[in-house]
């Protein structure tokens, strides 16, 4: 696979990993090894970063239209994103604020959508209620 590809896998940002990797080919089975036993340089990148976007946001509470919202276009380190959480700006509390509230629809949905399950038991196949 494309190195852009097993660097998403990973969960790192690929112009922080080493040459060798950014510019070879990774197999399926290097990858299953780089995950199974990660190296020191992939350890200390996940660790300390600087991380992606995906992985920016998920560290954060927020989602990445909300790293947008905020500004944060740059990845960041581990040292400067619990500097964020240490002292949120306001921006980073709306959107924590933003993304619970859509955790919690979801989870209302998926609980209505079983209850009404244990209700009808045999789907009915929808249509107008």
């Amino acid at each position: 696979m494309k190195p852009e590809t097993a660097a998403k896998k990973l969960g790192i940002l690929l112009e922080a990993a080493p040459e060798e990797f950014r510019t070879g080919v990774v197999t399926r089975d290097e990858l299953n090894a780089l995950l199974a036993d990660p190296p020191e340089w992939l350890q200390v990148l996940r660790r300390e970063g600087p991380h992606p976007r995906p992985v920016v946001a998920a560290k954060l509470g927020i989602s990445n239209s909300g790293l947008a919202r905020g500004g944060l276009t740059e990845p960041l380190t581990t040292a400067q994103i619990k500097d964020l959480l240490v002292a949120p700006p306001q921006w980073l509390v709306t959107e924590r604020a933003t993304q619970a509230a859509v955790r919690a629809e979801k989870r209302r949905v998926v609980e209505r959508d079983a209850e009404r399950a244990a209700r009808n038991p045999g789907g009915g196949g929808g249509g107008a209620g």
